[in-house]
């Protein structure tokens, strides 16, 4: 699989990073949708590790830009957006965070209730075997374990969804469980909240509030590191924002005006 995408035109000053981790693929509906304005760039991240996604980054945006981009992260790629940001302030303008994870591991607990009250039971009883699957060292079904997973958090996590299906690549199970046992390290450590305070650039967070991930673990600790920071929550609207009902105008509204005042 090539590791990078390209929409519109040149100048490439917008780079859109994907959830998962290891589910590449997701942000390309977002990508074409903003390619009618800018040229976007969409990086397909292979590494197993936080360092290796962040070296591939940094290769991509020094290989197809000459001046610092606009990063728009989902989810995971929230995250890896905001370290990378903080580890490079020189190639990121502005970081846009869509339904980043929580920043402090407190907000967990809000997310796993959220989940399971919108999950039936039986549903439930298959999370847990999935979970176990994953973990299992022997499992050489991994990505449809994986698929199988994300499908039902998908479920949980969204409002009124648009279309059932993702455009997601490939699942990598290795990268999934490689990159989130580092990032709930660095969270538990509370190395990941602290690392905000090396952001140079404007950071606004846009988040759904149904989405199962606690709006309140991103607004609330952001604020306390960010020098330049702002908060966005969209009603109706859970954790893939463009491809929700009731909110992915909005959502596309926000994000093109954030483009063009960059």
């Amino acid at each position: 699989m090539e590791n990078l995408r390209k929409y519109g035109n040149e100048p490439f000053d917008v780079a859109v990073i994907h959830g998962g981790p290891g589910a590449p693929g997701g942000m390309a509906p977002v990508a074409r949708e903003l390619s009618q304005i800018c040229g976007v760039l969409e990086p397909l991240q292979t590494a197993n590790s936080i360092e290796g996604q962040i070296l591939e980054l940094k290769d991509i945006l020094e290989s197809n830009t000459d001046s610092p981009v606009i990063l728009i992260g989902h989810s995971w790629g929230a995250w890896l957006s905001y370290i990378f940001a903080a580890q490079y302030p020189q190639l990121v303008k502005k970081l846009i965070l869509v339904g980043s994870g929580s920043f402090e591991e407190k907000y967990l607990s809000t997310m796993k209730t959220n989940r399971t009250s919108r999950l039936t039971e039986e549903e439930n009883l298959r999370v847990e075997v999935l979970i176990r699957l994953l973990n299992a060292p022997n499992n050489e079904n991994k990505k449809e374990v994986l698929s199988e997973f994300g499908k039902l958090m998908s479920k949980a996590d969204s409002f009124a969804p648009i279309c059932l299906e993702n455009e997601i690549l490939d699942f990598q199970p290795d990268v999934f469980q490689n990159c989130m046992n580092e990032a709930t390290h660095l969270r538990k450590s509370k190395k990941l909240l602290e690392i905000g305070s090396k952001i140079k650039c404007p950071v606004i967070a846009i988040h759904g509030e149904y989405d199962s991930h606690a709006f309140e673990g991103v607004e609330k600790p952001l604020s306390k590191v960010l020098k330049d920071f702002r908060f966005i929550l969209l009603k109706d609207c859970g954790h893939y924002p463009w491809n929700e009902l009731y909110a992915k105008n909005k959502f596309y509204e926000i994000l093109k005006q954030e483009l063009s005042s960059k």
